[in-house]
């Protein structure tokens, strides 16, 4: 048995927070004694700010990164019928968005060291039905994106890359956001950067962003070469011309988020040294399997994972997890496979669609990762993961 000294910590970490300062609030502040709290300035600031950082011709703002995806499905024009190829191993989300538009999720399997999808996988499971693919930045690394653009382009299916994990991240050196059809990140408050809730879709592709447009503000247009009925009485009017809905961003959040991609830096390298520190920690304790890299990948983290090899310790996934919570280190699992809740099962899928993606949610955990983490929140944390190791040790 393990003997420790060492006091458990006073205070519970949990696996991720936001961290929002003086500054934050004053540019909320700002907004919130303007005269235009939403439908005003600041977004449209933010939406260049965005496609100016991703690369991109244009970003649209949206209230949650749900809403981001929803909106991506309807400019690809999925409907009934249609069939979008995703991964299992993400928040439900990134496959409800395709039932949203009444089209059919076909999950693929992982890679079983990155995580993320498999573009093999991708290529085995399309039909003449398959009309787009979302490949998501698992824990923040990228996927293979050349590789899915090149399996897109050749079955001529849209792209969208579910990048709620990956802001910050570059593939082959350039930022994520400008490489697929369309990109969609979200701000929730775990993420790198928050604006309490919402979401962005990044695209350079004219027509998709026309589409994207009309999607978050109801199918509503002031813009007199969309209009049917033009030229029109005055400023005053405006038409629907799709079924859209209300997802619009407030500039108030807007404002929030700007000042915190002021500091997009600083949280990435803070999470790129977490990083690092875990990895050397862990990298030589055998009963640990640490997700891999692409090296196209210059990956800012949003979730840190370790994965328990459960055949070299004496305990199960859940005593791993109750003996860290002991420690007050609150971890998280990322992500119970999709097709694995009751309402898809209801559906019609079944377990054992993607068995790499089902062996590794046995074992994974999501350790704190977070850039206002101090280096003894750092070092308790790495203390308590090895402690239980040693404890369960075979």
């Amino acid at each position: 048995m393990f003997i420790d000294k060492k006091p458990i910590r006073s205070e519970k970490i949990y696996y991720g927070r936001q961290w929002v300062d003086k500054n934050d609030i004053i540019a909320v502040d700002n907004v919130l004694t303007s005269d235009l709290i939403t439908c005003g300035p600041k977004v449209k600031e933010l939406k260049q700010y965005l496609a100016d950082l991703t690369d991109s011709r244009h970003a649209v703002a949206v209230s949650n990164g749900t809403a981001a995806l929803h909106c991506a499905c309807i400019a690809a024009g999925i409907g009934p019928g249609d069939e979008v190829i995703t991964t299992p191993l993400t928040f439900a989300a990134s496959a409800n968005c395709v039932l949203y538009c009444g089209g059919t999720p076909v999950f693929a399997d992982v890679d079983p060291e990155t995580y993320n999808i498999d573009p093999a996988s991708i290529e085995a499971r399309i039909t003449e039905k398959t009309k787009a693919v979302i490949a998501v930045d698992f824990t923040g690394q990228a996927v293979k994106i050349q590789e899915i653009r090149d399996i897109c382009t050749k079955h001529n299916l849209i792209f969208i890359e579910d990048a709620a994990h990956s802001i910050g991240t570059e593939y082959d050196g350039h930022p994520v956001g400008g490489l697929a059809d369309m990109t969609c990140f979200s701000f929730h408050p775990v993420k790198t950067v928050t604006c309490g809730e919402g979401g962005a879709i990044t695209t350079s592709n004219e027509d998709l962003y026309k589409k994207l447009v009309l999607a978050h503000t109801h199918g509503i247009t002031h813009d007199e070469e969309e209009m049917e009925d033009a030229p029109h009485e005055g400023d005053w009017y405006y038409e629907q011309i799709s079924l859209g809905y209300n997802y619009r961003l407030t500039d108030f959040q807007a404002a929030l988020l700007l000042s915190q991609l002021s500091k997009l830096k600083q949280f990435r390298e803070r999470r790129k040294e977490i990083v690092s520190r875990y990895n050397t920690a862990f990298g030589s304790i055998p009963e640990l399997i640490l997700q891999k890299e692409i090296p196209e990948s210059d990956t800012c983290r949003h979730l840190y994972i370790i994965r328990l090899d459960l055949a070299k310790l004496t305990c199960t996934r859940r005593q791993f997890f109750d003996a860290m919570s002991a420690e007050n280190v609150q971890c998280q699992v990322h992500y119970v496979p999709v097709y694995w809740f009751p309402y898809y099962r209801h559906l019609g899928y079944e377990k054992g669609l993607c068995p790499n993606a089902e062996k590794i949610y046995e074992g994974i955990m999501s350790i704190p990762l977070y850039p206002k983490m101090t280096d003894e929140d750092v070092e308790d944390v790495i203390h308590a993961v090895t402690k239980i190791v040693e404890n369960y040790r075979r």
